[in-house]
């Protein structure tokens, strides 16, 4: 019986080449094909991989598509060119991480909506007779339009709109911080700005920022308002972070401080779920503020 078996055309060994040479072109077919995508084909797929994650290893990349290393540095390359990722240290982004320096005049027109609902949950964290030092920046001035207390409040402030809306509030006592007004934000920084704080102690510091990277820290495009901010949080119990989902994955020139020194981070609804996981596996509070479209 045994014997019928392997004598059977189906264990021969003429049908296990003819099974291997099969397997071996099919192998070769699938190879070629992955080969010969197109320089296009290799973009397109490269700008939908950043899309699923960011940033993404030029390592990885190479593996994925299956290319060569010296392949997918120079789609990079050209890709950078054409300004549609951003390359550093061995990684690929979708955008530039580094932020530049724009007045508030230019700041206001950028996701005006989604300040104005950061702003509101911001305020809902003030508490009665509250003492609460507040930083600059447009989102710090919408925040600053959605206070409004039924008992004292006290604000130190390097803003002067911020200084100006909140004092048409009665329940709200302005502590303008002086020193070197800044054109470009209309607040103030240097070391006239610091002396006050060394003499307080806050509740909370709620801090706009330019640049928000989770491998890196907080940022703004100012050396000498980093340096403000620092005082700030140094006189604060709380460190929050008031900033639209823009910003994360940006740089700014200076570093306020690194992302552990941060309690509480109010963004908007488009910041990605895989920043928000990072943030909260780091114990830091992370508030979406939900928005409508103004019309």
């Amino acid at each position: 019986m045994l014997q019928q078996v392997i004598n059977n055309d189906l264990f021969s060994p003429k049908c296990f080449i003819d099974i291997a040479i099969n397997i071996g072109c099919y192998i070769s077919f699938i190879t070629d094909n992955l080969k010969t995508m197109t320089k296009e084909e290799r973009h397109n797929a490269i700008l939908e991989q950043l899309l699923k994650k960011a940033p993404i290893l030029v390592s990885e990349l190479a593996e994925t598509l299956d290319v060569s290393l010296v392949t997918i540095r120079k789609d990079l390359t050209e890709l950078e060119n054409m300004g549609k990722l951003y390359r550093s240290h061995g990684k690929a982004i979708a955008i530039n991480p580094f932020t530049i320096n724009r007045t508030v005049n230019e700041k206001e027109k950028l996701a005006p909506e989604e300040k104005h609902a950061i702003g509101h949950e911001a305020a809902k964290l003030i508490e009665a007779n509250d003492f609460i030092i507040i930083g600059s920046g447009t989102t710090v001035q919408a925040f600053a339009r959605a206070i409004h207390p039924t008992e004292s409040l006290t604000v130190v402030t390097a803003s002067l709109q911020t200084a100006l809306v909140l004092s048409q509030d009665k329940n709200i006592e302005v502590m303008q911080l002086g020193g070197t007004v800044r054109t470009s934000s209309q607040s103030v920084v240097g070391d006239y700005s610091e002396m006050l704080l060394n003499d307080c102690t806050a509740s909370k510091v709620f801090l706009g920022v330019d640049g928000i990277d989770l491998d890196y820290g907080f940022t703004t495009t100012d050396l000498r308002e980093a340096h403000l901010n620092k005082k700030m949080m140094q006189a604060a119990q709380k460190t929050i972070v008031i900033t639209d989902s823009s910003k994360f994955g940006k740089r700014g020139f200076a570093k306020i401080g690194n992302i552990e020194d941060i309690d509480i981070v109010i963004t908007d609804t488009h910041v990605s779920d895989i920043d928000v996981k990072r943030l909260e596996e780091m114990g830091i509070r992370v508030i979406k503020a939900q928005y409508r479209t103004m019309l």
